[in-house]
């Protein structure tokens, strides 16, 4: 008697397998490898920016140094002293925020939490994690719509806001006096340097860095 003949099971076959012979697998890096991508790109930026400034002896050089006759003079001096110290003058008001912000630990340590929050629970979260308290999921735009939240009360709310706000009128106003008394006829703007290299044009390019280190990577496997 003849065997018969084993029944034939269905076999399904990956389109895109068949088609380009291999398979796409798509990885997406974890938030500590983007925040710590985002990090060295700033970090990097701000040495490119500061490597810009001018000498801090020409800042401060005694010997330029003169009462403005006018107003329009003075105003005058401020944005050519302005053009030329740039980064100089960014990095005093920044020194200046800085050194408010260490003078009120607390202000310093509402602020580290309120940026802390915007990283880990919205900047780079993973889209596939979303943010679950006491058991409730909230979604993107609630996560959003807290941290907004959160940012009022923090800087309107607390001592944060008087705090940054105090260093910049001072970090401004020492920018504007030096601006305004520094004689700017020895000085002499680079004609190749672009009029947007300054100390925060950073941000532009980290975020565009910080962009292509978040979002997802997609890699090839090797062809069966």
């Amino acid at each position: 008697m003849a065997s018969s003949a084993p029944p034939l099971l269905p076999i399904t076959t990956n389109p895109s397998t068949a088609a380009g012979g291999g398979t796409t697998t798509t990885t997406t890096p974890s938030p500590t490898t983007a925040l710590r991508g985002f990090l060295s790109n700033i970090s990097d930026q701000v040495r490119s920016s500061l490597s810009h400034r001018r000498p801090w002896s020409e800042l401060v050089d005694r010997t330029a140094f003169s009462k403005p006759d006018s107003i329009s003079e003075a105003n005058s001096r401020i944005w050519k002293n302005y053009s030329y110290f740039r980064v100089n003058y960014l990095a005093v008001v920044a020194s200046v925020l800085v050194f408010s912000l260490l003078s009120h630990p607390a202000s310093l340590l509402f602020l580290v939490a309120l940026l802390a929050a915007w990283i880990f629970l919205y900047l780079f979260r993973p889209s596939d994690s979303p943010v679950v308290v006491f058991g409730r999921t909230f979604s993107d735009r609630e996560t959003l719509g807290v941290l907004v939240v959160m940012s009022v009360v923090v800087v309107f709310l607390t001592s944060v806001g008087s705090v940054l706000i105090s260093a910049l009128i001072v970090g401004a106003g020492l920018v504007c006096v030096h601006g305004a008394f520094r004689v700017p006829e020895d000085l002499f703007l680079d004609e190749q340097e672009p009029a947007s290299s300054g100390f925060l044009s950073f941000l532009g390019g980290a975020a565009k860095n910080a962009a292509s280190v978040s979002g997802p990577a997609v890699v090839a496997a090797a062809r069966v």
